[in-house]
């Protein structure tokens, strides 16, 4: 059994080890709980298949009596729900106050956390809710045990022994709402990474030239730096922009990026069948290689020859699709004959403005190991100099820019 410390507004975790912490991205949270096996057991992910958009991205531990609730468009934690009271121990500010020797009734959770507000009934439910700031409770009570207009626990009459048991508990951001709004991504949860919040495709005419990229990192502050210890609480959020262009080196994709979270090299490409090239077939002596930004929602390929990038990879992130999770979502902007498209845009939308090619391309990934993709296959439609990768439920799984950020030759002869 799982003892965890809850921090209304901000947490639920082994302190000093982890920490489900609200705002952190959906993978983060994953990582924790791979970090925790055998120790956390049977996970579930739920999501809508068909509206992915609509319906909040859950994980459920069932073992422990645990869901975390993560938004579906940023994909960051906002509610942290415990809906079975008798899988986990829990403490607040060191204190236990729920295990198998102590109940959670109304008098302890009120020695525990203080005085609050009155409940709320909701009498179809048949449920008081007693809200603290970032906390509810949750109390099954019969209807025949509220008294007068009283909205308040205490007001209400038990036999000795009866009081109500907390049956489940809530932690979000600020005070209880229909909405729970979701909170940034916290200082704790940037590690040293940058972060992406929104990438603008660059173009030409008819030609991309690259992207232009609004970032997040954390900084310390320049006085904590001269202390003989840096300290979380002196960070803060940095907020700045760079440019990134096909056609570039890597050393200038490097000193405007940093380094990658991974570099990636193209053993095969299955996409070569599809090449015009008679040599196609010729395996070349250098391989071309990918710079994987994970937190940044992209891939970067370079030629092996030159060192070059001639592709820009752009991933959406949706549940559903073979590399789910391995990316955080980009936020891109595109803008194609007076169309904006982004990261939620539809494809059916795209191809009532675009005519993009007739005959797409079919992508069925697979790993060497499993030859079976589980989610199915999906799309590949070209259109001037960019591919988009549509899935079953026609949401873009992925954006590819290609070429080498030189305009063509007939608009060069047209400016």
């Amino acid at each position: 059994m799982l003892t965890l410390e809850v921090i209304p507004e901000r947490c639920l975790g082994c302190i000093d080890q982890w920490e489900f912490i609200l705002g952190m991205h959906f993978s983060q949270a994953v990582a924790i709980v791979q970090s925790q096996l055998g120790i956390i057991k049977g996970v579930q992910v739920l999501y809508s298949e068909k509206k992915p958009l609509e319906a909040d991205l859950v994980i459920n531990l069932p073992h422990d009596g645990i869901r975390l609730f993560f938004d579906p468009i940023t994909q960051r934690l906002k509610i942290i729900e415990i809906y079975s009271m008798k899988s986990v121990k829990l403490k607040y500010c060191g204190l236990d106050f729920n295990s198998p020797e102590i109940l959670p009734s109304v008098e302890q959770i009120e020695h525990s956390f203080g005085a609050t507000h009155p409940g709320v009934y909701d009498s179809e439910k048949k449920m008081f809710m007693l809200n603290f700031r970032g906390l509810s409770f949750y109390f099954p009570v019969e209807s025949e045990f509220q008294t007068g207009s009283s909205h308040n626990l205490g007001s209400l009459q038990f036999q000795a022994g009866n009081s109500p048991i907390v049956s489940r508990l809530a932690i979000y951001s600020g005070f209880w709402d229909d909405q729970f709004p979701t909170p940034e991504l916290p200082l704790t949860c940037y590690h040293g990474q940058i972060y992406l919040k929104k990438a603008i495709v660059l173009r030409g005419r008819s030609y991309t030239r690259g992207l232009k990229l609004h970032l997040m990192a954390s900084e310390i502050l320049p006085w904590s730096q001269k202390a003989s210890s840096t300290r979380l609480s002196d960070a803060v959020s940095q907020e700045f922009e760079r440019e990134i262009l096909l056609g570039q080196s890597t050393q200038e994709i490097s000193t405007a990026l940093g380094a990658p979270s991974k570099v990636f090299y193209k053993s095969e490409d299955k996409m070569k069948i599809h090449s015009p090239n008679p040599d196609r077939k010729i395996t070349a002596i250098r391989s071309d290689y990918f710079f994987n930004y994970f937190t940044l929602g992209m891939d970067i390929l370079f030629d092996a020859n030159t060192n070059t990038a001639k592709k820009i990879v752009l991933h959406t992130n949706y549940p559903g699709h073979y590399n789910f999770n391995m990316y955080m979502r980009c936020e891109f902007n595109l803008t194609l004959n007076d169309i904006d498209i982004d990261a939620y845009t539809h494809w059916d939308d795209i191809c009532k403005k675009l005519t993009p090619s007739d005959r797409p391309v079919v992508l069925n990934r697979a790993s060497s190991t499993n030859t079976t993709n589980p989610f199915g296959s999906t799309l590949c439609y070209g259109y001037q100099d960019i591919i988009f990768e549509v899935m079953p439920n026609h949401y873009i799984a992925s954006l590819t820019l290609y070429g080498d950020g030189i305009p063509y030759e007939k608009e060069n002869s047209q400016a």
